[in-house]
């Protein structure tokens, strides 16, 4: 049985050229190893920076925490937004999740340069 999601999908357009689907699932399956890693970095900041404040600890993980389960959202949206336009003939969308991103590991960078040269 087909998901309804799926059906949905399938419905509209044309099938895109099967090489242009595949590269979107590597996108996609690139961009949800990118969410697992900010995930795996914030449980990993929250175990073993002990010796850093926790107020300073907590801000860190859970910007990381955060960082991470929103990218697997926007994954999954980017998959589904440009399989739609590749089917429709559509240009394929911007990335709106770049900035959130780019921002998100600047500020966790600060964050931890902060708690670094703090805890020293």
């Amino acid at each position: 049985m087909v998901p309804s999601w799926e059906r949905k999908l399938l419905s509209e357009g044309e099938a895109p050229d099967p090489r242009f689907t595949l590269a979107n699932e590597r996108t996609f399956l690139a961009w949800i190893r990118t969410s697992l890693g900010l995930i795996a970095g914030g449980i990993g900041a929250d175990a073993f920076l002990t010796d850093v404040p926790d107020l300073q600890r907590e801000l860190l993980s859970s910007l990381l925490l955060m960082m991470g389960g929103a990218l697997g959202v926007a994954a999954y949206r980017r998959w589904w937004a440009s399989e739609r336009a590749m089917r429709s003939n559509l240009p394929l969308p911007l990335l709106g999740v770049v900035g959130l991103i780019g921002y998100g590991v600047g500020i966790a960078a600060l964050v931890l340069v902060a708690v670094v040269l703090l805890s020293s």
